[in-house]
């Protein structure tokens, strides 16, 4: 029998459908509320307020596409105008040396945006902190030092004029209100992209390595790839909205196409809104821009830079009052009211949960061997010439002190450290032996595993947690969504499903994270110390729960203190103590041995067991 057969719980999935979201009222109400910033002007036939609204959109479309890199998977990016720059330049180049559409060289520009977003990416996505930001900073003021300097090609610090050839294939228009329907469209752009990203795998995976990048890694996530995915759909869009802005305002120069202000604007305007939220930068930019720009408007030279104290004053007023945003703050209430609309209360029928694919092989057969480990820091050896060999079927209990090297040998099982020497192999679920070498590679092969300290991503759902190691094996968000389901009811946290992950107890956070492990649908399965501060009742519940695991075929090795838990589950017990294997067999054996016994066990152990 296997996991997931259908002797085990199974869960359905509430989801509308496609055609049911379009009269959803949170969908009719966005899409009412963009309406307005095209009626707006319309309505005025003023030339200064259609103005006002091109530059919401403009920057609300930049400040979107910022969100993808900067809210989604949480890497500031201070130096993001240089997508924008690149957009802008190479529209304008393309048209003056071949009289190539800017509609062409827009798209020119986005590709060109993207494979430099991935070039800096990649060495970037290294640091950490503010390390990165001042790594992107560093790459914004090289670029437009480079555009400085080849002024044979850029024009220098001299700009660059926008050959003036009038109609939609140029680009250029003699009415303002003509380039207000371009903003509004690469804004819409923006918006369905976020949201598109937001709503599917890569939006989750995103969140989960924003929010925890080990547990991410555990859930079999290629962190470096998804966020490489997210700054090249980012920078993208970014150099489209600059190639657009470069022929609105028919003149390029480095300092405003390479402006660090402005790429900390509009970081600003995600942060105001709501990091990490679809609606977020957008709202943050009509709260802000208007201001500023009606301010100009109406005082003229006398007001040269108050834009900026209008920027700084409500990003330290939002920052001091709802440090969670505009979206973050008052989202949640905000959607119940626009839920109880005409539409919000639509059901549709139960999806069933998919099926997980069955788990082969032969009882007792060897499935993961680690050889002769080695792990040093420094001069402390962690894991002295360590053995292991794990059967197929079996529970494996790993005992020992605090600080013998108990987790680190997990660490070398799972692939979150490479040993200095040595090799683990297992038996991957196409049956072949392997010898991965990243955390997210032996996710892929089964192998999931738990932390000592269990790593929520305590801003979602107990639900989206699932999902994030369901992802692995269902890349649809609605399958994804009923195999966590399914796997939610078997550990028995169906009825807190729509909780926030951060507020559970540790019972429920250690159980949550067993669930989100074996939503990967491991064949082996890594526990570190699931049961420790646990009460009685959920030590007892997680005892059953590990049994019923075993019982459909997923061997499990233990890493535990509570001796009576461990000693009951185990079919063998490995002990460490200073980094080597000191004992292995059945639990009454090893409970006899006198090097364990003196070790860890203690003489009161073993008189309290009667041995």
């Amino acid at each position: 029998m296997t996991i997931g057969e259908t002797s085990l719980p199974t869960a359905t999935a509430k989801r509308p459908s496609p055609l049911m979201r379009l009269t959803h009222p949170r969908v009719y109400c966005s899409l009412a509320a963009l309406a307005l910033l095209l009626l707006i002007p319309l309505v005025s036939g003023s030339p200064f307020v259609v103005h006002v609204f091109v530059t919401i959109c403009v920057f609300a479309a930049l400040s979107t596409a910022w969100n993808i890199v900067g809210g989604y998977a949480g890497q500031l990016s201070l130096g993001h105008m240089v997508f924008y720059g690149i957009g802008g330049y190479t529209t304008a180049l393309l048209i003056q040396h071949f009289s190539l559409s800017p509609w062409l060289g827009m798209c020119v520009g986005a590709a060109l945006a993207a494979l430099v977003g991935v070039g800096i990416g990649y060495p970037c996505f290294r640091l950490r902190g503010p390390f990165f930001s001042l790594a992107t900073i560093a790459f914004l003021e090289v670029v437009r030092l480079l555009a400085i300097h080849f002024n044979g090609v850029t024009g220098g610090s001299a700009g660059l004029i926008v050959p003036l050839k009038l109609g939609w294939t140029w680009m250029i228009f003699r009415e303002k209100i003509n380039y207000l329907y371009i903003a509004f469209g690469l804004l819409l752009l923006c918006v369905a992209v976020s949201y598109v990203i937001r709503s599917s795998r890569l939006g989750y995976y995103l969140t989960a390595v924003r929010e925890r990048d080990a547990a991410a890694l555990a859930a079999g996530v290629n962190n470096t790839n998804v966020k490489l995915k997210a700054i090249a759909v980012s920078a993208a869009l970014t150099a489209m909205v600059g190639a657009f802005h470069a022929m609105y305002m028919t003149f390029l120069e480095p300092a405003t196409m390479f402006s660090l202000s402005t790429s900390i604007e509009v970081a600003m305007f995600s942060l105001i809104g709501g990091l990490g939220t679809v609606a977020g930068p957008l709202l943050g930019t009509v709260l802000v821009v208007p201001l500023a720009e009606l301010a100009r408007g109406w005082l003229g030279s006398a007001a040269n830079g108050l834009h900026g104290f209008v920027y700084g004053s409500v990003l330290v007023l939002i920052t001091l009052t709802l440090p969670g945003g505009l979206v973050g703050t008052f989202g949640k209430r905000f959607a119940r009211l626009i839920d109880a609309l005409p539409g919000g209360g639509v059901r549709v029928p139960d999806r069933a949960a998919p099926e997980p694919a069955a788990i082969t092989g032969t009882p007792g057969e060897p499935v993961l061997v680690a050889d002769d480990l080695v792990k040093t820091f420094g001069g402390l050896v962690a894991t002295d010439h360590v053995s292991l060999t794990l059967r197929r079927g079996e529970i494996l209990g790993v005992i020992g002190p605090n600080g013998a090297g108990k987790t680190t040998v997990f660490n070398q099982l799972s692939g979150f450290l490479a040993p200095n020497s040595g090799t683990v192999s297992i038996v991957g679920r196409n049956g072949a032996r392997a010898t991965p070498t990243t955390p997210d590679a032996f996710a892929r092969l089964g192998i999931g595993r738990t932390f000592q300290i269990v790593q929520p991503f305590g801003k979602l759902s107990v639900l989206e947690n699932i999902m994030i190691g369901a992802f692995l094996r269902h890349a649809g968000v609605e399958d994804a969504r009923a195999a966590a389901l399914r796997v939610a009811r078997l550990v028995g946290l169906e009825d807190v499903k729509d909780v926030e992950a951060g507020t559970l107890p540790i019972g429920g956070l250690k159980r949550l994270e067993v669930a989100r492990t074996l939503a990967t649908e491991p064949t082996i399965l890594l526990l570190d110390e699931v049961m420790a501060g646990q009460s009685q009742a959920d030590t007892q519940r997680m005892v059953q729960l590990i049994r019923t695991i075993r019982d459909h075929g997923v061997t499990v090795i233990a890493i535990e203190h509570n001796m009576q838990a461990i000693m009951s589950l185990s079919d063998r017990i490995a002990v460490i103590d200073s980094g080597r294997l000191i004992a292995e067999g059945k639990p009454q054996d090893v409970v006899r041995d006198r090097r364990v016994i003196e070790a860890y066990l203690g003489e009161d152990f073993v008189d309290a067991q009667g041995l």
